[in-house]
């Protein structure tokens, strides 16, 4: 059996701290502003499946969008589009030809970019997708980019991972243990992942995940679900 998620409330969630008198909710310009999410992880974590699994759940009741990031392909963004979760015009691929971690967290310039004309071309959206390019434990995405993180890990790299900590398994707003089927497979406990990461997060929430299993990554989507009713 898999352990029980330990999730709370949308409220419960640690919330950006915008500048003073300024509306988190809301572009500069005063317009309804989408909540954009950040999805970061090592590679082969499930990320862009993740992602694909989100669209499939929440593309027909949110507006929503992606932005990808590869170093130097569009490999990600490619993979979306030959899986049909989204219309093309709704995914923006960023090519960073640097370390992913610079692109969310360093110069965010170009997904920023990539953000806004998504947002200027095809109007008002509710939800924003921006996936990392493959990455360490310590990848984190600038406050400036998104309103929450997602960090997904894998049991694939055995149950130490969550032990392991790093800022994106620490301070993430939702840290994802991902590929659940596979944790006979690998010798993985995923009682000791749940100890560890309670350890680590405190009062953060964790889930565990099959993609395999559910391809819609349900608890994932009903967490996003409560983020953006709680932004109306």
């Amino acid at each position: 059996m898999h352990p029980e998620p330990h999730e709370h409330g949308p409220d419960e969630v640690p919330h950006t701290h915008p500048e003073p008198g300024v509306d988190p909710h809301l572009p500069l310009d005063g317009g309804p502003r989408a909540l954009r999410i950040g999805i970061g992880g090592p590679v082969g974590s499930g990320k862009t499946a993740l992602v694909a699994a989100l669209c499939r759940a929440l593309g027909d009741e949110l507006r929503l969008a992606v932005v990808t990031n590869d170093i130097y392909t569009t490999e990600d963004a490619d993979f979306l589009l030959r899986n049909g979760v989204l219309p093309e015009e709704r995914v923006r691929a960023v090519e960073t030809g640097c370390c992913p971690h610079t692109a969310i967290r360093d110069d965010i310039s170009a997904n920023l970019d990539a953000v806004e004309d998504l947002e200027e071309k095809l109007g008002p959206l509710d939800l924003v997708l921006v996936e990392s390019g493959g990455d360490n434990l310590t990848a984190t995405f600038s406050k400036g980019l998104i309103d929450r993180q997602i960090f997904v890990v894998d049991v694939a790299g055995g149950d130490k991972v969550p032990r392991k900590g790093g800022p994106g398994v620490t301070t993430a707003d939702l840290l994802v243990i991902n590929k659940t089927d596979l944790a006979p497979m690998v010798g993985a406990d995923l009682s000791v992942m749940d100890r560890d990461a309670r350890a680590r997060r405190h009062d953060l929430p964790t889930v565990f995940l099959s993609l395999a299993e559910d391809k819609q990554a349900t608890p994932v989507a009903d967490w996003i679900r409560g983020l953006v009713a709680a932004r109306v």
